[in-house]
């Protein structure tokens, strides 16, 4: 993983930038026996729960230290430091003090271990390196706040439009077979109905999920182990048989964990359709999974037109889309988005989006690989309860 875009290719960065991703392991335990002994909200946390995005942050601070990498600071074009505010509040019992605190840990345990390790910064270099931990702390605490004080979305208006279309083409199919002889045509009717059927009900399982989840409860998850990359594959199957776009996944060995296969399924399925719908017409979709400190790291990928950073956020809120979408008048509801993240933060993840004119769009589903732990109805549960 290189940073929130997941760039395998460090040959186009500087020096530095190279250096300091060879110490981001050796920065992120420094910060974290700094935490733990600093923070006694953070000292009962496990560690995939303590590190959340925090890797993925520092790869951008990283690549954003190469003047001509098209990143101004770790934060720029990605949703990575709101989304570690946001799980803080909903997975630890931090408060608004305790985040602060971690970020400026984390500045310091960088300076420190590149001071031990001879890297010398530039003014330019300090400049965006501190620009990143500000930003990053102003969002975060903008994430963690936006957790506290959500409301229940409405979605009378929402239901009633978006479930027409389907009940519409049942009812005119009904319609249809009740005064027709021929048995091939009134079969084809009846397949064509039960097809919309199946679709409102997702449709409608999708949305009670999420209001379940926006209204202060967690998803019932059922969780079982399996390999992601297996369900991913599936996935890639699915779409391929049905004439899409060409789908690419990388995943060079199997991601064991404990998850709900079923909502994980149909995440990964709504971030394929966003891409298929929103990417370059005809251009590929790339899946990838990865473990990374105990974390399983899935991304969608496809390349296209950037989601504007103002609507970076509100695509994850219900009933919002992005202005693209309806310019286009692409069809959908707003649900999607939303659904994702209602599963990543039922299984104590995250989703973030970054999206660049010159990087593409790239989401991540960031949970651990154990979600067991964190299956109560309590945000705080820890380890083993």
């Amino acid at each position: 993983m290189i940073g929130t875009d997941q760039q395998p290719d460090t040959a186009g960065l500087s020096p530095t930038s190279r250096r300091m991703l060879a110490l981001r392991e050796a920065v992120l335990a420094e910060w974290e026996a700094r935490v733990r002994a600093s923070l006694d909200r953070a000292k009962e946390l496990s560690h995939p729960i303590l590190i959340d995005t925090l890797p993925a942050f520092y790869d951008n601070i990283a690549q954003a230290l190469s003047a001509d990498y098209p990143r101004a600071d770790g934060r720029d074009g990605t949703t990575v430091a709101i989304e570690h505010g946001g799980e803080r509040a909903r997975i630890t019992a931090y408060d608004h003090e305790s985040l602060i605190r971690e970020y400026q840990l984390f500045r310091w345990a960088i300076y420190d271990v590149l001071h031990r390790e001879g890297v010398q910064l530039s003014r330019d270099e300090l400049l965006t390196l501190e620009t990143s931990i500000d930003n990053g702390i102003q969002e975060a605490v903008s994430g963690f706040v936006m957790v506290h004080t959500a409301l229940r979305e409405r979605f009378a208006a929402a239901l009633t439009h978006d479930l027409r279309g389907p009940l519409s083409t049942i009812a005119s199919a009904l319609e249809l077979i009740g005064v027709l002889d021929d048995p091939v045509r009134m079969k084809t009717l009846a397949a064509r109905a039960l097809e919309n059927v199946h679709r409102m009900d997702g449709m409608i399982r999708d949305l009670l999920d999420t209001m379940a989840f926006h209204s202060g409860e967690r998803m019932a998850l059922t969780l079982g182990e399996f390999d992601i990359v297996e369900a991913i594959r599936e996935i890639q199957g699915n779409v391929t048989a049905c004439g899409g776009v060409p789908i690419d996944v990388i995943a060079p060995a199997p991601v064991r964990g404990w998850w709900d296969r079923s909502a994980m399924g149909r995440a990964i399925e709504n971030l394929v359709s966003n891409a298929v719908k929103y990417g370059r017409a005809g251009g590929p979709v790339t899946i990838s999974a990865a473990q990374l400190h105990d974390r399983l790291q899935l991304t969608v990928h496809n390349e296209g037109n950037p989601i504007p950073l103002e609507e970076q956020e509100s695509i994850f809120q219900m009933y919002r889309r992005s202005a693209r979408a309806r310019h286009d008048r692409a069809h959908g509801w707003g649900i999607g988005l939303p659904y994702v993240r209602a599963v990543a933060e039922s299984h104590a993840g995250s989703i973030a989006v970054d999206s660049h004119p010159h990087r593409g769009t790239t989401f991540t589903i960031d949970t651990p690989l154990d979600c067991r732990p964190y299956d109560a109805r309590t945000v705080d549960a820890p380890p083993g309860a």
